[in-house]
C-alpha cells in the first residue's frame, strides 16, 4: 500500500474522525482530484477493493491511550504494549487442539506487513476501544457460550453459513477480504467474498421498508453527499449469536441497531470505509470504525460456498451428545 500516515518526531499523527473526508490520498493529498462520474452523477467506485492493508492495523488500542492524535512517543509507547501483551499471552498455557488452517490460507501470508496507517481501526470512541456489552447483552452471550453445543440456536450464524453480520462482511478478516462494488441507475451493490453475500442498496431516495421487516443485514438506504456514499442500515433482525470483531468472542444483534457506513473515494485506487454502530440493547455507547480499501484489480473473488461441505454444526453437536454418553 502507498500511502501511509507518516509520524516524525515533532508531528502528530491524525486518526480519521466520524464522518469526516480523509486528508490523505494515494499522492498524500486529495484537494484537486475529481472522481469519474456515471451518467446519473454518482462518483465512479465500481471495481474490485480489498482491505488487506487494514490487517496491520489492529482494531483497537491498548488501555490507558486516548485519540484523535498521537505522538512519536505515543506511537512508540502503543507498540510496546502490544508487545508485551502478545509474550503475555504467549506465556500462557495452551488447551489441548487439533489445529487449524495451514498458514498459506491466511491473508497475511501472502501481503508482506507494512505500517500500519493509523494507531487502530477504532476511532470512537477516542480511546480505541469498543465499548463493554450491556448487561443484557453479555447475559445471552454467556449463555449461548455455555449451552453452545445445545441446540443450532445458541451457535453464532456465520458457523451456520446464514450471515456474518454486516460488520463482519465489511471488516478485515483473515482471508477472503475481497469486496466487488457495481453500480446502476439508483443502486450500489456490494458483493463480498465471505459467505457469497450481495449487499443491494437503494440510492434513489426511497424510505426504509415497514418496522414490521426485520431482516439479518437490516435494510440498507444509501444517498450520496459530495464523494462520499453515506449508508443508513435499519430494520435488523434480532440475532442472539454472532461474530465478534474481536478474536474467539461471540456478539449478539439487536433489532434496535443502526449502521451507518461511509465510502469516501480519495483516490483513483483508494477508498476510506468508516462504519458507525448504535446498538443500545447490545453496547453501552456507540463506536466507529475507519481504514482505507485499495483496488486490486487482479484480485479475484471465487464462490464461497459455506454450506456444501459445512459440517461443523451437525459434527459440533453429535460430537457433544457422544462426549456426553
Amino acid at each position: 500500500m502507498v500511502t501511509r500516515l507518516l509520524v516524525a518526531s515533532t508531528a502528530l499523527a491524525v486518526l480519521v474522525g466520524v464522518g469526516a473526508t480523509p486528508t490523505w490520498g494515494q499522492d498524500g493529498s486529495t484537494a484537486a482530484w475529481e472522481p469519474a462520474r456515471l451518467s446519473d452523477g454518482q462518483p465512479d467506485i465500481q471495481g474490485m477493493w480489498d482491505n488487506i492493508d487494514a490487517l496491520s492495523t489492529p482494531l483497537e488500542l491498548p488501555d490507558g491511550f486516548s485519540g484523535p492524535t498521537f505522538t512519536a512517543e505515543d506511537l512508540q509507547a502503543i507498540a510496546g504494549a502490544r508487545a508485551a501483551e502478545a509474550a503475555r499471552r504467549a506465556a500462557l498455557p495452551r488447551a489441548p487442539s487439533v489445529g487449524a488452517y495451514g498458514a498459506y490460507w491466511f491473508d497475511s501470508y501472502w501481503n508482506e506487513a507494512g505500517e500500519p496507517p493509523a494507531p487502530a481501526r477504532i476511532v470512537e470512541p477516542l480511546n480505541g476501544q469498543i465499548p463493554d456489552y450491556t448487561a443484557a447483552a453479555q447475559a445471552v452471550i454467556d449463555e449461548n457460550m455455555a449451552r453452545l453445543h445445545d441446540s443450532y440456536e445458541f451457535m453464532e450464524s456465520a458457523d451456520r453459513c446464514i450471515t456474518r453480520g454486516v460488520l463482519s462482511i465489511m471488516m478485515p478478516g483473515v482471508y477472503n477480504n475481497g469486496a466487488r462494488i457495481l453500480q446502476v441507475p439508483g443502486f450500489v451493490i456490494i458483493q463480498s467474498e465471505m459467505i457469497h453475500r450481495a449487499r443491494i442498496i437503494p440510492v434513489d431516495g426511497r424510505a426504509h421498508v415497514s418496522d414490521k421487516i426485520r431482516q439479518w443485514e437490516g435494510d440498507p438506504r444509501g444517498r450520496w453527499e459530495g464523494n462520499t456514499l453515506v449508508v443508513e442500515s435499519t430494520n435488523f433482525r434480532h440475532v442472539r449469536s454472532m461474530r465478534a470483531q474481536t478474536a474467539g468472542s461471540r456478539s449478539r444483534q439487536s433489532e434496535r441497531q443502526r449502521l451507518i457506513e461511509r465510502f469516501t473515494i480519495v483516490g483513483s485506487d483508494m477508498l476510506q470505509y468508516s462504519i458507525q454502530v448504535d446498538d443500545p440493547d447490545t453496547y453501552t455507547g456507540t463506536w466507529t470504525a475507519s481504514f482505507p480499501m485499495e483496488r486490486n484489480s487482479e484480485y479475484e473473488i471465487y464462490e464461497y460456498a459455506c454450506h456444501e461441505g459445512n459440517y461443523s454444526v451437525e459434527n459440533a453437536l453429535s460430537g457433544a451428545r457422544s462426549k456426553k454418553e
